[in-house]
């Protein structure tokens, strides 16, 4: 099976537009910003309506024309929303809550789907979210003792152990 790779200011809109449809639509996830739970080329998230978002939920927000982000919702103030990947512990994005455009509905890992709504995840979530102060740590343990990636002290780059 060949398979066609969009940028996402071409693709998502057409996602968009299906799940204002109705539909639920499954992405593979891309980039590490929602590291460890959403790891980029392994894992998929099905998007649905963004139907009563609240606080740490994983949405697909347009945070300006054409650029999209799937992070998770860190607070809402009025009309404003602030956005927080998970592996981004200070980075953050300010967009309308009319910019959301998805939300996540599971995460699919291995061929198995995760409901976003489950007890484990949400007490995951909630473990996460609340260690904000440790997360760079937390993140470091992870890339080194997980996924085997290890800092060159020497020269800034980053190269996988031979594990």
């Amino acid at each position: 099976m060949k398979s066609v790779q969009l940028d996402n200011a071409t693709f998502l809109p057409h996602v968009c537009q299906l799940i204002d449809e109705g539909h639920t639509v499954t992405i593979r996830a891309k980039g590490n910003s929602m590291r460890p739970f959403i790891e980029s080329d392994r894992d998929s998230v099905i998007l649905g309506r963004a139907a009563d978002v609240k606080v740490g939920d994983v949405v697909l927000a347009e945070i300006s024309h054409g650029l999209y982000v799937l992070h998770r919702l860190d607070a809402v103030s009025g009309h404003r929303v602030r956005l927080r990947g998970d592996g981004n512990p200070y980075q953050v994005e300010v967009c309308s809550i009319t910019d959301i455009r998805a939300k996540a509905v599971a995460v699919v890992r291995k061929g198995r789907e995760y409901s976003v709504n489950s007890r484990t995840w949400a007490a995951y979530s909630k473990l996460w979210t609340r260690a904000l102060p440790l997360r760079r740590y937390l993140l470091a343990l992870y890339r080194l003792l997980w996924l085997g990636i290890l800092p060159d002290r020497f020269t800034g780059k980053e190269h996988t152990s031979t594990k």
